[in-house]
C-alpha cells in the first residue's frame, strides 16, 4: 500500500535531507540600502540637504497616548512619502527640547507633535492635517 503523501509530502520524504543545499532566503521587499547619502533618513531623523530648510518636528518617543503616537506616526509618514526631510526631534530624552518645543511654539501647553522650519513655527498636527487636506503643505511649511 502507497504511502500518503503528508505535509512534509511524499517525494520530500523520501529523498530525505540529508545533502540537500537550504533554500536561499526569500528576497526583501525593502530595498537595501549601503551608507545613507546626504539627505537621507539616518536613525531616527533626516539630515536636511541645506542649513536654508531645516525642518524641525517635535516628538515624543515615550508617551501612554494613543492619540499622540497616531499623530506623529502620520505627520512623518507624510513627510516621508513627499520626499520632505526634516530632522525628528524627540523630547522625552530631555525636558529642556520639552521647554525649548514649548517656547518656540509660544504655548505653554503645547504637546507633540510641532513642526517648525528653522526658527518660524509651522503649527501643530491640526494644522499640519489641515494644509494636507488643502493641498497648501508647501506653504503651511513654508518650504514655497
Amino acid at each position: 500500500m502507497p504511502a500518503a503523501a503528508g505535509p512534509i509530502g511524499l517525494r520530500d520524504h523520501m529523498r530525505g535531507g540529508a545533502g540537500r543545499k537550504p533554500l536561499p532566503p526569500p528576497p526583501s521587499s525593502a530595498p537595501r540600502r549601503s551608507e545613507p547619502s546626504r539627505g537621507q533618513r539616518r536613525g531616527s531623523s533626516w539630515e536636511p540637504r541645506s542649513a536654508m530648510a531645516c525642518l524641525t518636528v517635535y516628538s515624543t518617543s515615550v508617551t501612554g497616548s494613543r492619540e499622540i503616537k497616531s499623530q506623529q506616526s502620520e505627520v512623518t509618514r507624510i513627510l516621508d512619502g513627499k520626499n520632505i526631510k526634516y530632522v525628528l526631534v524627540d523630547i522625552s530624552q530631555d525636558n529642556a527640547l520639552r521647554e525649548e518645543m514649548r517656547a518656540k511654539s509660544g504655548n505653554p501647553k503645547a504637546i507633540p507633535p510641532q513642526i517648525f522650519n528653522g526658527d518660524h513655527y509651522c503649527g501643530d498636527y491640526e494644522l499640519f492635517v489641515e494644509a494636507v487636506e488643502q493641498n497648501t503643505l508647501p506653504e503651511f511649511l513654508k518650504l514655497a
